[in-house]
């Protein structure tokens, strides 16, 4: 699969998906609580959607909650592979930085529907999932607080604001692209993420 592709699938109600029995799953989840919401989707119906047996779901998710926590996880778990393979190279930090920050909008982006689905419903799945969902995405934030941190001891940015101030303010903005981004409009996910990044490396630069 290519990077922040998602799997592709067909609308309530027609032919369901092909593929592995967890992806034709999370694609039914996803269309169905994005069109009817988390709490007004059974189980029938998904499993119905994705053309399997309620047998096969419970066989790779043993809840309508984790088929929700999956949506959002495997985004996060593929958010994190990806900055950690980049704060690994062998670049100058800036670059590794402006790497980071385009991906992460441009990963984003490609799976907006997933993240919007998920922050809408998240209260409602158990305490122990909010509270991994909460780590696994503090993890991704301190990843990305070291290479700014790293920047700052190096003298390529600017060691006046705190490093994870500036990961607050950054991602901020990256979580809110779901209340205006759309997908027909001007700027594609790269464009986007090429445009924030080097905002992000024009604040951090060192002061004259």
């Amino acid at each position: 699969m290519a990077r922040g592709q998602r799997t592709a699938g067909s609308e309530a109600g027609a032919v369901p998906e092909r593929g592995a029995v967890p992806e034709r799953l999370l694609g039914a989840a996803t269309r169905l609580f994005a069109q009817r919401g988390f709490e007004g989707t059974s189980v029938q119906e998904i499993v119905a959607a994705a053309g399997v047996t309620k047998g096969a779901m419970y066989h790779y998710f043993g809840s309508k909650d984790d088929l929700l926590y999956e949506v959002y996880a495997r985004v996060l778990r593929m958010q994190t592979e990806h900055l950690v393979r980049i704060a690994a190279q062998d670049a100058p930090v800036t670059e590794r930085v402006r790497e980071a920050a385009a991906d992460v909008i441009v990963t984003s982006v490609a799976n907006l529907d997933d993240t919007v689905i998920f922050f809408r419903s998240m209260h409602q799945l158990d305490q122990d999932k909010q509270r991994t969902v909460r780590a696994e995405r503090r993890r991704y934030h301190e990843l990305f607080r070291d290479l700014v941190q790293q920047g700052q001891d190096e003298g390529a940015f600017r060691d006046d604001v705190p490093a994870d101030l500036v990961v607050d303010y950054f991602f901020g903005s990256v979580h809110h692209l779901g209340t205006w981004y759309r997908k027909d409009g001007a700027l594609s996910g790269e464009d986007v993420g090429r445009h924030f990044a080097e905002l992000l490396i024009s604040g951090l630069r060192p002061k004259d």
